[in-house]
């Protein structure tokens, strides 16, 4: 194993349980928001602390860039670690059992270890880039259906940027005529390892940051999606729009995307 990929799941694990054991003290849990439709709470930001610290303690001089503490710049900025350390916290606020870590490096601009911990179900994703994804050390690779016909396909709803919430239902409405059913968990670091899974058959959502998707897209990718923003370029990173599926999925949602959405939804 890379020795950084056993860092960021020596942390991921850590602020996991952490998480988990917080869950079931709903009474210590203080939730503020951020913005529009955005909570942080108390937990957010000690999970963050830790995941931060046991990665600082191997390798001091990277930087990290992660959502709650954003920029940490460190001497060497060759070696970025990207963070969510609670991927889905109105679920968490919530009671919702379905939360995550999440947590990437990129080298040089690419991202070369991630992984995703779920720590109600102890499920761990990782992929190293060149070596296939796993989930709890077994490879994992994603479906491969013909087209959309049966499919599960999971989703977000753009809640902080409701002024594209017409065209992305028109794109759901235009799916849903092909696919089998919708999945939203709440959890976009989740979705993208589902997809990887075969959990999911594909996974799109839009205005996402890059904590929420940089390990999660690694993951899909290396167990054999695809990755495009909804033009079908591979600017996800910087627009925030993301589509993941084996091939012939992900022609078939982008299609639907390219005759639905409005024109600053095609990035």
């Amino acid at each position: 194993m890379h020795p950084m990929l056993n860092i960021a799941i020596r942390a991921a694990r850590k602020a996991g349980d952490f998480i988990a054991k917080s869950a079931e003290n709903p009474d210590n849990v203080e939730a503020t928001q951020k913005g529009t439709n955005d909570f942080v709470t108390n937990i957010d930001t000690s999970a963050e602390h830790i995941v931060i610290d046991v990665i600082k303690k191997s390798y001091p001089d990277h930087s990290i860039v992660s959502e709650e503490a954003g920029v940490i710049s460190g001497k060497d900025a060759d070696y970025q670690w990207i963070i969510d350390p609670l991927d889905g916290t109105t679920n968490f606020v919530k009671g919702i059992p379905h939360f995550s870590v999440s947590i990437a490096l990129r080298i040089k601009g690419r991202t070369e270890v991630a992984c995703v911990y779920d720590p109600i179900r102890n499920e761990l994703f990782s992929a190293q880039r060149g070596s296939g994804a796993q989930l709890n050390s077994k490879r994992i690779r994603v479906n491969s259906p013909k087209d959309l016909t049966g499919t599960i396909l999971a989703t977000g709803f753009p809640y902080k940027a409701k002024q594209h919430s017409e065209g992305f239902m028109k794109v759901v409405s235009a799916l849903f005529v092909d696919c089998a059913d919708f999945r939203r968990t709440g959890s976009a670091a989740l979705d993208l390892c589902y997809v990887a899974a075969g959990r999911f058959d594909g996974f799109f959502e839009l205005g996402l940051k890059p904590w929420d998707m940089a390990a999660g897209e690694l993951i899909a990718r290396e167990a054999g999606a695809l990755c495009t923003d909804f033009s079908g370029a591979t600017d996800y990173m910087q627009t925030g729009n993301i589509v993941s599926a084996s091939p012939k999925v992900l022609k078939g949602i982008l299609a639907k995307v390219r005759d639905n959405a409005n024109d600053a939804m095609k990035k």
